[in-house]
């Protein structure tokens, strides 16, 4: 698997015809809480790529401003402004219309995200491939997924953790930062529950470097199965993270600190990290995304495949980058099981935190209809959070209800300030 395409593929003209865009509210199974914000309900645009022979795709990207500084009417903006006039009319191939869209506005990468991603959508499509195959992936490969236990009370993570574990899955990724007594009390509480899991610990910026030693240190002390440890420091602050990586012996991942190839470069040739952290709502789309994971190949670094909390359509796109490249060994793509709805169909399967591509040509979805809208489709999710298909709930934890429609992500709304931190730079905010 080279992660590139062949150039047969790579040459193939594209005539976009149109793009278009529309907007959709998909509520959560429970609130999803992290050291940076607490979300109940996912705003999210789609995308839509019309090409000269008819063929459409889509892509989307959720509102993160605590993240990325967008939210949904900046998303619309920005697909409705510079980014349709970067492509809409034009004639090229993949690559060159993907890097018009790179260069059609500063930042906005999220929004460059959803439109790229329809780019290769419809552009797969064309071809009649999976897009994995024409990214010089395998469709039959899968990887194994992680399952996120929200930033809670001890007790609540605990409960979650076992019913997940009850679903099928196999590797938990525990969201730390607000306290670190607190921390050591969730963390404790997530072990006693379920000794045997495999743990991911992600403290979304939320330790200073020394703070980080000092408590990653003592989790390994105390013998816990911990795979890595993600974003223990501010982005910005690239020697703490050094500090913390040379300091345990366990992997350090960097998230939050790597947005493009240039931020690659920069963390592995000063060895600040051990493992990046490649999300499509950061580096702008695919094209950036392999970038990144290119310059990880060569300095023998692994990645994973990371969303914010994105819906289907983003998160099958990453599969396909996922298994597409060989610098990418792990994923965490465990957003949509916190959807109270599954559309679109299509896409990929999970079973015991096994996750696959389903195939079929480009992203392998059915289209999302403008005129459908996930909050108001009455569907019944595939599983609860943190169950694999065909899995019962354990008795442990009674199913939760999201509280109300209220939009936790938007800055305006007083009751989440953490998502009014400084837009100016994303880097600022935290991970999903």
């Amino acid at each position: 698997m080279s992660g590139q395409p062949g150039p047969e593929h790579l040459d193939e003209p594209l005539v976009v015809v149109a793009v278009r865009r529309h907007r959709h509210r998909a509520p959560l199974l429970r609130p999803f809480v992290t050291a940076a914000r607490r979300t109940e309900a996912v705003e999210y645009v789609v995308a839509e790529v019309e090409l000269a022979d008819g063929t459409i795709g889509q892509g989307s990207a959720a509102e993160t401003v605590a993240i990325t500084g967008e939210s949904a009417d900046t998303i619309e903006a920005a697909l409705e402004g510079p980014l349709r006039a970067a492509i809409q009319g034009r004639t090229g191939t993949i690559v060159e219309l993907s890097a018009r869209v790179a260069g059609a506005l500063e930042g906005s990468t999220s929004a460059k995200a959803a439109l790229e991603i329809a780019l290769h959508d419809a552009w797969a499509k064309a071809l009649d491939a999976p897009l994995v195959e024409l990214l010089g992936g395998r469709l039959t490969d899968g990887l194994l997924n992680d399952m996120t236990i929200s930033l809670e009370d001890p007790e609540v993570m605990a409960g979650h953790a076992r019913e997940a574990v009850a679903g099928g899955e196999q590797i938990l990724k525990i969201k730390l930062g607000h306290d670190i007594s607190e921390d050591r009390e969730r963390l404790a509480a997530v072990v006693a529950a379920v000794p045997d899991v495999r743990l991911r610990l992600d403290a979304n910026q939320g330790w200073g470097p020394e703070q980080a030693i000092d408590i990653i240190t003592g989790f390994l002390a105390d013998g816990l199965p911990i795979d890595l440890v993600e974003q223990p420091v501010a982005a910005a602050n690239i020697e703490g993270l050094a500090r913390v990586t040379a300091a345990v012996d366990v992997p350090i991942m960097a998230d939050e600190a790597v947005w493009n190839a240039e931020d690659a470069h920069r963390l592995v040739e000063s060895g600040a990290a051990d493992l990046l952290n490649i999300k499509l709502a950061k580096t702008g789309g695919l094209r950036g995304a392999l970038e990144i994971a290119d310059v990880a190949q060569k300095a023998g670094v692994e990645c994973m495949v990371g969303a914010m909390m994105e819906p289907r359509i983003s998160i099958t796109a990453a599969a396909h980058l996922a298994v597409a490249h060989p610098a990418i060994t792990m994923i965490d793509l465990d957003p949509p099981f916190w959807f109270a709805s599954d559309e679109p169909a299509g896409g990929y399967t999970q079973e015991n935190g096994w996750f696959r591509l389903a195939g079929g040509p480009g992203l392998g979805l059915e289209l999302l209809a403008a005129d459908v809208d996930p909050a108001d489709a009455d569907l019944v999710p595939t599983h609860p959070v943190g169950l694999s298909a065909g899995a019962e709930p354990s008795a442990a934890v009674e199913p939760s209800d999201p509280s109300g429609h209220s939009n936790p992500s938007d800055p305006s709304n007083p009751s989440n300030p953490s998502d009014s931190s400084n837009l100016s730079d994303p880097r600022a905010g935290g991970g999903r």
